[in-house]
């Protein structure tokens, strides 16, 4: 089956896809489907462990804002940027498609994306006075370090998170610094939940059986 995907593969997902795999595997076409389907069964296992990690830190951020602000809607104090009252806007108006009318601060904060809360511990104009020194530090108890050093952690976290939820190759990554990554930050966050969340992460099982899987010796699963 060298050089060769079964055609009702190449129809459900195409040949570009593919491609990455099939040179991954040499050419080997059984190989790039194992390879496809472990790609997948990785990625299943590490939305677990990003879930806890992007819903603490939306909470997190969003606690110690309400707190600072003394109002569940802070940015309407806050000093957010154009860019920022346009994502809060937005947020708004999704929060109200489905018939809740006006949308509340929680339905606001629920549909905020990752990069948004993100945004809160980057460097953007005024955002490091206007939100990390009084505030969003706060968020995370158990981190001493440089601001720009959590928020490229927290930045290639995203980008990792994006590259899962998209269905795109993780394959070729450093998953176990990935991996590692996503727990060093949550527990920043929350140490407790990090421990908690490691006891059902299987992940590391999965990472262990790539080889397996990819000889053959072990099905593929997810």
């Amino acid at each position: 089956m060298t050089n060769d995907l079964p055609e009702w593969l190449l129809k459900a997902f195409s040949k570009p896809r593919m491609a990455a795999y099939l040179a991954a595997a040499g050419g080997d076409g059984m190989v790039a489907m194992r390879l496809y389907w472990w790609n997948v069964a990785a990625s299943a296992a590490l939305f677990g462990p990003l879930h806890c990690l992007e819903v603490t830190l939306r909470n997190a951020l969003h606690d110690v804002l309400v707190r600072e602000h003394g109002r569940p809607d802070w940015w309407a104090s806050a000093p957010l940027n154009r860019n920022g009252l346009r994502l809060i806007d937005e947020a708004r108006a999704r929060g109200e498609r489905d018939g809740r009318a006006p949308a509340s601060a929680d339905d606001i904060v629920a549909e905020l994306s990752f990069g948004f809360w993100i945004s809160l511990v980057s460097g953007a104009r005024g955002y490091d006075r206007g939100f990390w020194v009084p505030t969003t530090r706060k968020a995370f108890p158990c981190y001493s370090g440089r601001r720009a050093d959590l928020h490229d952690s927290l930045l290639s976290l995203v980008r990792f998170r994006n590259r899962i939820m998209h269905h795109e190759p993780v394959f070729h990554r450093h998953l176990a610094a990935d991996h590692a990554k996503i727990y060093r930050v949550l527990g920043y966050l929350s140490p407790e939940l990090a421990k908690e969340v490691q006891a059902m992460d299987r992940f590391p099982a999965v990472l262990a059986d790539r080889g397996d899987v990819l000889r053959g010796v072990r099905p593929p699963q997810f």
